[in-house]
């Protein structure tokens, strides 16, 4: 089981990520998020991630100048497309800057699968995340589920990552129902929006892992 600590935003965080003994760290190059990361902060704290984790910067959207400054002034090992991102947009940005791309997929509804076979055809790994509410001032990190249900037994191109209203408390089920070999959380270890909690964090580790050998 790979886990995926995303929107940390300090060094101590990512030291309670390490601890827990994530496989991928996350930081959100996104101003309206409550995770974003500034490019001089992110100098300081992404240098502190270990040899062996993958750093994944996740940006909206993004322009080829935005990425280039990032790429320009982080080590950044995979960049995660968490927008509008059409495929031929997500081709694109793994060809140009030479970095593996992970797509996040809102998923809602049984109309929504088709982009999941579209973007695994394109992209290194795919998110399959919950879809966000309309009203949402972020894609991604608002706390809310989907029917796992509609996964279940789904496999695609390419590896993907289970994301979406995972807990401490829900993701082992959540590993049960879809068969996820990789999950990401983000809002669900928080204490408040922003804030990672060290505890909350080796708790979600150790239960993906608990699923997962309770699978096997």
């Amino acid at each position: 089981m790979r886990v995926k600590i995303c929107g940390l935003r300090s060094r101590a965080e990512v030291g309670a990520a390490v601890d827990a003994g994530a496989s991928y760290v996350g930081f959100v190059f996104f101003p309206p998020s409550p995770r974003h990361l500034t490019i001089a902060d992110a100098r300081w704290v992404i240098p502190s991630v270990p040899e062996g984790l993958v750093r994944v910067a996740l940006t909206v959207d993004a322009t080829d100048e935005t990425l280039e400054a990032l790429l320009a002034a982080v080590p950044v090992d995979m960049l995660q497309l968490h927008g509008q991102e059409t495929p031929e947009r997500v081709a694109e940005v793994r060809q140009r800057f030479a970095r593996p791309v992970m797509k996040a997929v809102g998923i809602a509804g049984e109309a929504d699968l088709p982009a999941l076979v579209a973007y695994s055809s394109v992209a290194d790994q795919i998110l399959v995340d919950a879809r966000p509410p309309r009203d949402a001032s972020i894609p991604g990190g608002n706390g809310i589920a989907f029917d796992w249900g509609l996964i279940r037994g789904r496999r695609w191109k390419r590896p993907w990552m289970l994301a979406g209203g995972l807990t401490p408390a829900n993701v082992a089920e959540a590993v049960r129902l879809t068969g996820a070999e990789q999950v990401d959380v983000s809002s669900g270890v928080e204490s408040r929006p922003g804030y990672k909690d060290a505890g909350l964090v080796a708790d979600f580790v150790r239960s993906a892992r608990e699923a997962e050998r309770l699978e096997a």
